[in-house]
């Protein structure tokens, strides 16, 4: 039936940017309309790049209408957002938060492990293929919108999971949204439960913004014009790490199969600390914020454009439970794994409020949760450094890793 449509439209790599584009404004024009999608900051691709697919999916499932898209510009925009990961991942930075930031990486990359077996173990107890529990488990609740447009088609193409990149696009859309709703709310009843002390009883918004260097998620704050030295520098540097990337990944395709992009990855987080450490060159400013937040915001509303929402209809029953269980076992594990066992103080505090954010959405997500918890208690420059650097680089890297090796099991 699918095949059966009256027309047939073939979308070519520029015309899909282009369309990328006109979707991603569109959700930016709704967005500041409709008061509950600016207040749960549900990003503009998804608004916009949601209501598109729901049309496209529409006109198919009815015969009227098969539109085709050539990805071949998406995947280019994928590689450049990742290395841009990559370029700060900079182990100064990591040094910055000690034994604790080590001892949070581990606690994530367990509760990584456990959403990627809870998701495949209620998967097969309603009778669907357990890949289905990985994509509505770290993939898209740890790794949120990028990793989620990432790997539907790479699970769709590997493992011949039939609408694979509309479910890890919904279960991520959910997460940021639930993260959202849940994650200041839970860090004001800790505590009040547990009695915790707090450091003042208001900060200026002025300390507590989002650093600059890890604000790499899907977002719509208007950027200051950059210098064309600066976008230069930062476009070479991409670039070069990405070519270099594919080579690598070619080579390391003879021994584990792990996504495109984890070559480039590699090669700009080596990139990084050869600058950070020989003092030789930079890596970071505005120019790769801007490369980051572009390739991100295209890339991912070029995924969503071509989502075969249809193909959702007969999963969208047990998704809900998949999604219902992530939630839980995210808040349950956080509370009594990080908030409790990381001495239930501020810090713990903050670190499961931000762990909330980027677990189940985007880094992006966590720092807003910890910015409405600071703005009430005070602020927590440890705990705010330790999840800028766990949400925006390190568990990302853990977390392909894993979605690759549990996925071959």
């Amino acid at each position: 039936m699918a095949g059966e449509t009256l027309f047939t439209i073939d979308v070519s790599s520029v015309q899909a940017v282009a369309l990328a584009i006109c979707t991603y404004y569109f959700g930016v024009w709704v967005r500041k309309r409709v008061y509950l999608f600016e207040r749960f900051a549900v990003p503009s691709p998804v608004i916009g790049g949601m209501t598109f697919a729901f049309l496209l999916s529409g006109l198919k499932a009815n015969g009227i209408l098969t539109v085709n898209f050539d990805s071949s510009l998406q995947t280019l925009l994928m590689l450049a957002f990742f290395t841009t990961i990559g370029l700060s991942a900079g182990l100064k930075v990591v040094k910055q938060g000690g034994g604790l930031l080590i001892g949070f990486l581990i606690a994530v990359t367990v509760l990584t492990v456990l959403q990627n077996l809870l998701g495949m173990g209620v998967a097969e107890w309603l009778g669907l293929d357990m890949h289905y529990g990985i994509l509505a488990g770290s993939v898209s609740m740890m790794g949120g919108l990028g990793t989620a447009a990432a790997f539907g088609p790479y699970f769709e193409q590997t493992y011949g999971i039939v609408g694979g990149t509309a479910v890890a696009i919904t279960a991520a859309t959910f997460g940021m949204v639930a993260s959202l709703i849940i994650g200041a709310p839970l860090g004001s009843f800790l505590i009040r439960k547990y009695k915790v002390k707090t450091p003042i009883e208001n900060v200026s918004n002025e300390d507590v913004k989002i650093p600059e260097e890890f604000d790499t998620d899907v977002i719509d704050s208007d950027h200051q014009p950059t210098m064309t030295a600066q976008l230069m520098k930062a476009t070479s540097i991409v670039t070069l790490s990405m070519a270099a990337g594919v080579a690598v990944s070619s080579f390391l395709d003879h021994f584990i199969t792990l996504p495109a992009y984890i070559g480039s990855m590699m090669v700009a987080a080596i990139v990084r600390n050869v600058g950070d450490f020989s003092g030789k060159y930079r890596v970071d400013g505005k120019g790769l914020n801007a490369i980051a937040d572009i390739s991100l915001v295209l890339f991912v509303t070029m995924a969503i454009n071509s989502l075969k929402l249809n193909e959702l209809i007969n999963l969208a029953g047990p998704l809900v439970v998949i999604l219902a269980c992530q939630t839980i076992l995210t808040v349950l594990f956080l509370w009594i794994c990080v908030f409790l066992v990381f001495g239930r103080n501020y810090d713990a505090t903050m670190l499961c409020v931000g762990g909330i954010g980027f677990s189940m959405g985007a880094t992006a997500n966590g720092l807003a949760n910890m910015q409405a918890i600071a703005e009430k208690y005070g602020t927590s420059p440890r705990a705010w450094l330790i999840v800028s650097i766990v949400g925006a680089f390190l568990i990302d890297l853990i977390n392909a890793l894993l979605i690759t090796w549990m996925g071959d099991w």
